[in-house]
């Protein structure tokens, strides 16, 4: 009986010794990875600067630029400017802003042939799923269009205008709109709210994407304030693509402009409107996509050979709202989508698009011709557009998730 014992004694200490050393060992191998992500992602910078929001910006010199890390940009030449711009687009009506468009710029510039680059931190890796989707959207963030008050199981819920080329032979070049900018209330950190423009292009496996807009998404920046982002994929976000420059792919120049910065400042109910004008082009020269701020700040673009249903140009835009709805407590999430407000209220209450123009295949810029509403549930968000002679084609879009109606 006492041999019993012992053995099992024996026995149990081993296993213990076994859970402890492999535990030890994933721990170990687990941080050694984070280690590694960080080294990649943190380039050598001339200089750091503090951001009063919390974010450090390194200054990264352009040698050290992010995009050499990719395996088809190793002798890459930056551009670092558009050969041209689509006519009418160079003279936008929207002119250089006075308010400082990201804090840290307050405390400092980056040294010339330096761009800024967001700190990452090693809490912003362990928020992730793993270390190999941080950063990353999961595969059901494709932009599948449900008809109105469809009854759907999918998380991601949307409220959009969408035009998409009228013969196998059209294409889009490009797009633009000014969309206001809001800090919504989002239930769950895992959820995000987003406002943002969608160039696509491919069959649904092998989707290319373009996306720029503002969003909440506290899982990956660590706080609940919009901040300005940036995704692409090519292959229906499986493996590749990401937020911002968590992976190689788009090309930032800009000095002035952090990609995934805090937006300081949002539009209020009945009270100002703070808006963010977005310019995407092709350039025809060289196939790259660039992407433009207001009417003066170049940030980077996308190279071209990235894709390989975009370098012809995109099939689809998208413009409008999309929100993350985890149904937590098998209810509908109360996340905000915009404002919170229906698209019915109107001015100054609900989020908006105005001033959309889309250039076509023959670099011609003009009004999208049918475009039409796509809505995931009308109780939840609306969408209402509409032509002005002063705003040209726009739409309010948006409402507060969970209602009475929407559960």
């Amino acid at each position: 009986m006492i041999g019993r014992i012992m053995t099992t004694l024996i026995m149990f200490t081993i296993l213990v010794i076994v859970v402890i050393v492999t535990g030890s060992e994933f721990s170990d191998s687990h941080d050694d990875e984070v280690d590694r992500l960080l080294k990649k992602l943190n380039k050598p910078a001339l200089k750091s600067i503090k951001s009063p929001d919390g974010d450090i910006i390194d200054c990264v010199h352009m040698k050290n630029h992010p995009i050499y890390d990719h395996p088809l940009f190793k002798n890459h030449t930056i551009q670092m400017r558009p050969s041209s711009y689509p006519d009418g687009w160079n003279n936008s009506k929207i002119e250089k802003q006075d308010k400082v468009f990201q804090q840290w710029t307050i405390n400092g510039k980056c040294p010339r042939n330096s761009i800024p680059i967001i700190r990452t931190k090693r809490e912003d890796i362990l928020r992730a799923e793993s270390i190999e989707r941080y950063g990353k959207k999961d595969s059901n963030s494709i932009l599948r269009h449900k008809p109105t008050n469809s009854t759907n199981m999918n998380t991601h819920e949307y409220a959009i205008l969408r035009v998409e080329v009228n013969s196998p032979q059209a294409k889009f070049h490009g797009t633009k709109a000014a969309l206001n900018v809001w800090k919504p209330y989002v239930q769950n950190p895992r959820e995000f709210s987003l406002a943002q423009i969608w160039l696509s292009a491919g069959p649904v496996n092998e989707l290319n994407t373009i996306e720029v807009g503002w969003q909440v998404l506290e899982s990956f920046y660590g706080d609940d304030r919009p901040r300005l982002f940036i995704y692409w994929t090519y292959d229906a976000y499986r493996t590749t693509g990401c937020y911002n420059l968590r992976c190689r792919g788009f090309v930032p120049i800009n000095q002035e402009l952090a990609i995934g910065g805090v937006i300081p400042h949002v539009s209020t109910i009945d009270g100002p409107q703070e808006v963010l004008p977005i310019t995407i082009w092709k350039d025809p020269r060289t196939g790259n996509w660039w992407l433009k701020l207001f009417n003066h700040m170049i940030v980077g673009y996308w190279p071209s050979s990235i894709f390989n249903h975009l370098q012809n140009g995109a099939t689809e835009v998208n413009w409008g709202g999309e929100i993350v709805n985890l149904k937590d407590g098998a209810q509908h999430t109360s996340t905000h989508m915009g404002s919170g407000r229906f698209a019915e209220q109107g001015w100054a209450k609900a989020s908006y698009f105005n001033d959309i123009e889309i250039v076509d295949q023959n670099e011609i810029v003009k009004q999208p011709q049918g475009y039409f509403p796509t809505v995931t549930d009308a109780n939840c968000y609306t969408l209402r557009s509409g032509i002005h002679q002063a705003v040209g084609l726009f739409f309010y879009y948006g409402g507060p998730g969970r209602n009475p109606n929407c559960h």
